[in-house]
């Protein structure tokens, strides 16, 4: 029992031994927090300089860069400030307009911790900071972790993955200022036939793209220019064209994202190119698979948001569309263009209506104006007819040598014009019901209506109608 006694107080004095060695352990022992953001930049005299300027910028910066994040901030050197401000003709970091440098601050921040090795897993590509940009869409930076992991191809890492407490420092060589559409274009090297073109075309586009905007761009890229011009050097494309074939690529007027796209699922709106009288030529837009203009070029990279617009990656070039074009893209046109080709073999409706050069030895020139069953309306006959009778009622739905936008017409009134049919059809407006406008064909029928109107080509323009009209 002696002997039990004493092992059970030796083991017991041992407990509380080594249980007052760890307490003393304790106490005397003192963990240095992890510094968040800001405190790791004040820790840092080679950023004073982003110090100094999160304490003057608008929106409380330093408050927030303290907060719980996570936050990846890209932070510029005192070298890179004094380059920045000198570049843009600020004697001082005080001459700065507040709002604009909060605006520049915050396109060095990233909403989400992000580490060197996830920038080189994903190589190169686009996140978004938190500046502004039109619609209050936040401005999208370029990374290109290919070598050196750099930033809108102007500012380098030096210091990668300094850990703060509420997300991570790197510390770069250049502010990066806030990009416009072709400030983003000249970051990316897979624009550079874009860049270049910009250049070479007429109008001086590159100073245009870069103004107030807003605009949305659809940038081929460079296998899309690549394939475009199929070995012509860029050189010898005429410079007049080009800027055409370029402002084709361009929506004046506002930044349209690829949710509003998907969103509107299908239609048409006008970009910067013109047409026969002057008039925006028109851009079919087809959200079903994928986010695809005029059927032929689909969005690669959406989304990429500058100052002054949007752009989105595109692997074809669009070019100048016929009125062809259009019917070829719409699905809404699937019947009709099969009663143009495939019902009617004998006439070359395609290559006819693909025209841009008059002078035609079958006097069948452009510019045209079609009027283009839907499939419903097709679907509304009690059969289709053999082909010698659906060629002639197909050239009674075509007027030659005329781009005849609604604005042209007599309204109110009535409009008469010959077809290639050889009848006239009357064209009445106001239209009744829903209709802009009812048509009488060269049968008599006058309960056909223009349903949609204006979709400009380069050779012509396109008005939408209910029915099939019948030729006398």
């Amino acid at each position: 029992m002696k002997t039990k006694f004493f092992f059970i107080a030796l083991f017991s004095l041992s407990l509380l031994t080594t249980s007052c060695s760890n307490d003393d352990d304790s106490s005397n022992t003192q963990t240095t927090p992890t510094p968040n953001i800001v405190e790791l930049a004040q820790g840092t005299p080679d950023l004073s300089s982003l110090v100094a300027a999160l304490s003057r910028a608008d929106g409380n910066l330093v408050s927030v860069l303290s907060g719980n994040g996570p936050f990846t901030v890209l932070a510029p050197t005192n070298v890179a400030f004094s380059a920045f401000l000198s570049a843009n003709g600020f004697a001082s970091l005080e001459d700065v307009p507040t709002d604009v440098l909060s605006q520049v601050l915050l396109n060095h921040v990233i909403m989400a911790d992000v580490s060197s090795s996830d920038l080189a897993s994903m190589g190169s590509g686009y996140t978004s900071g938190s500046a502004s940009g039109p619609d209050g869409l936040s401005i999208s930076i370029y990374f290109n972790a290919s070598g050196s992991v750099m930033f809108n191809n102007v500012a380098t890492v030096t210091t990668a993955d300094a850990d703060a407490s509420n997300g991570t420092v790197h510390i770069i060589d250049a502010v990066l200022g806030l990009p416009s559409v072709v400030d983003h274009a000249v970051a990316n090297p897979a624009f550079s036939n874009l860049v270049a073109a910009l250049g070479a075309a007429d109008g001086d586009l590159v100073n245009v793209l870069s103004g107030t905007g807003p605009f949305t761009v659809l940038a081929p890229d460079d296998a899309a220019f690549s394939t475009f011009l199929d070995g012509t050097p860029l050189a010898n494309v005429d410079t007049a064209v080009l800027s055409q074939i370029l402002l084709n690529h361009v929506i004046i007027g506002s930044s349209i994202t690829s949710t509003s796209l998907v969103d509107s699922g299908a239609g048409y709106t006008n970009t910067g190119a013109t047409g026969p009288g002057g008039n925006a030529l028109s851009l079919y837009y087809n959200t079903s698979s994928g986010v695809v203009f005029n059927g032929i070029s689909t969005v690669a990279q959406a989304d990429v948001v500058g100052t002054n617009g949007i752009i989105h990656a595109v692997d074809t070039v669009i070019d100048i569309p016929t009125v062809v074009t259009f019917a070829v893209a719409d699905p809404n046109f699937s019947t009709l263009v099969t009663a143009l080709t495939t019902l009617t073999p004998a006439t070359d409706f395609a290559g006819i209506l693909s025209r841009t050069a008059t002078g035609n030895a079958d006097t069948l020139d452009p510019d045209f104006t079609v009027f283009a069953p839907t499939n419903d309306a097709f679907a509304a006959l009690a059969a289709i007819p053999t082909e010698g009778p659906l060629t002639q009622i197909l050239l009674h739905h075509v007027i030659k040598e005329a781009n005849i936008t609604s604005s042209m017409l007599n309204n109110p009134g009535d409009t008469t014009a010959a077809t290639l049919e050889g009848d006239n059809i009357t064209i009445t407006l106001p239209g009744s019901g829903s209709n802009i406008a009812d048509i009488t064909d060269g049968s008599g029928a006058t309960d056909i209506g223009i349903v949609a109107v204006d979709v400009q080509a380069g050779n012509g323009v396109i008005h939408v109608i209910n029915k099939v009209m019948i030729n006398n």
